[in-house]
């Protein structure tokens, strides 16, 4: 029998998984980079209205799915691809989204929206990713970190909000998994792990400090919601 994990089950569980090594480092980066109002641990002041008080529109979020399929095709690609052979570490994790997004903007498209092209956003991070990933292999797995496990957790959030807001409720296939999410997770975060203990000092300060561009680029993306 296929579990699938939605956006309502194994948040608390995912968000307190122990995992040591490499990832903490990351978390914590990550973490610090948060609004207050994003996370109890974020440091940064929240700039303009609190995302719990948005006012999401159809239009906007289909811009912010567009543009999120984009960077996930990308990410699915330059994996495929493997210029480096630590990336093939990260091929068929089960955290794909692609895929679901696919669904997704199919069932908009049934329900009578048009479906736009991709903007800027998503665009220039692709582009960003997909040269960053031919030539600097620590740098890029920290925007592959930082953008899936995200989506996993305030990237659900938001996702019940905009749900309740303009979809009646509906959860799309984007906050879906097949099953434990939290098992997934798991598994890459010791993928990473192991990937980076073949690190130097050097390169794991040079992933870490990838990490506010990575924020930039998916926090543009995000805005898309409110366009």
């Amino acid at each position: 029998m296929v579990v699938t994990t939605t956006a309502g089950a194994a948040e608390e569980r995912t968000s307190k998984r122990c995992t040591g090594g490499f990832v903490d480092e990351m978390r914590s980066v990550a973490m610090k980079l948060h609004t207050k109002d994003q996370a109890k641990e974020g440091e940064k002041e929240t700039q303009g209205k609190p995302w719990r008080k948005w006012e999401p529109t159809i239009d906007g979020y289909l811009k912010f799915l567009v543009d999120s399929k984009l960077v996930y095709d990308t990410l699915d690609k330059i994996l495929d691809k493997a210029d480096f052979p630590e990336y093939a570490e990260f091929k068929s994790t089960g955290l794909e989204r692609a895929g679901k997004l696919a669904k997704d903007l199919e069932w908009f498209k049934e329900e009578g929206h048009s479906v736009p092209e991709p903007l800027s956003p998503g665009l220039d991070y692709s582009i960003y990713i997909e040269e960053l990933s031919k030539k600097d292999p620590q740098a890029f797995i920290c925007h592959f970190y930082n953008t899936y496990f995200a989506h996993t957790a305030g990237g659900r959030m938001i996702g019940r909000k905009v749900a309740a807001k303009i979809l009646n409720g509906k959860e799309l296939e984007f906050y879906k998994w097949e099953g434990d999410l939290s098992q997934l997770l798991q598994n890459v975060r010791d993928k990473l792990n192991r990937v980076a203990e073949e690190w130097t000092r050097e390169e794991k300060n040079h992933c870490l400090e990838e990490t506010e561009k990575s924020f930039k680029f998916n926090g543009d993306i995000l805005s898309l919601i409110l366009a």
